[in-house]
């Protein structure tokens, strides 16, 4: 069997960033630890940047990731916003990369795709599936659970063969 691979999912948000920390090893997926990063609605961009750059190093000092995932930006119908979660994906890269870690990077509908088996499914979907496959009890919210789906996206590639 294949050693024990730490992957951090982030799920890069200007308003909520999402991670979750998986262990991988072989077929096996284990829950380690999931949360949000909040940076409040009514600080400059630049405050909020820095607050999700930070968070993300405390988790990474924390729970010590071996890899990660990050989920890519999608098309935003508001440019302003997209221009926004371009940033906060760029500082949660910058994170993993100042932490050591190599980054892989997922489109929305292939992790939905990874998790559900279906590329366009639903939040509420993705966090029924993230519940099952990590035999939690409760429910992450739905920031925690799109960054652990990303996470168990990455560790399904792992599981591939030549990856």
């Amino acid at each position: 069997m294949a050693g024990r691979t730490r992957i951090l999912g982030i799920d890069p948000g200007s308003r909520t960033t999402g991670y979750g920390i998986i262990d991988s090893q072989g077929s096996h997926l284990g829950f380690v630890a999931c949360g949000t990063i909040r940076t409040g609605d009514s600080r400059p961009i630049a405050d909020r940047l820095l607050v999700i750059y930070e968070g993300l190093r405390r988790v990474i000092d924390l729970h010590a990731p071996d890899v990660a995932a990050v989920e890519d930006v999608f098309l935003a119908h508001n440019p302003r916003s997209a221009l926004k979660l371009g940033h906060a994906r760029g500082v949660a890269v910058l994170a993993a990369m100042r932490g050591g870690l190599r980054v892989h990077d997922y489109p929305p509908r292939v992790v939905k795709q990874a998790v559900v088996g279906y590329g366009q499914a639903g939040k509420e979907q993705v966090q029924r599936m993230v519940m099952v496959l990590l035999e939690l009890s409760s429910s992450p919210s739905s920031d925690a659970a799109d960054a652990l789906a990303v996470a168990i996206c990455h560790a399904n590639r792992l599981t591939l063969p030549g990856m």
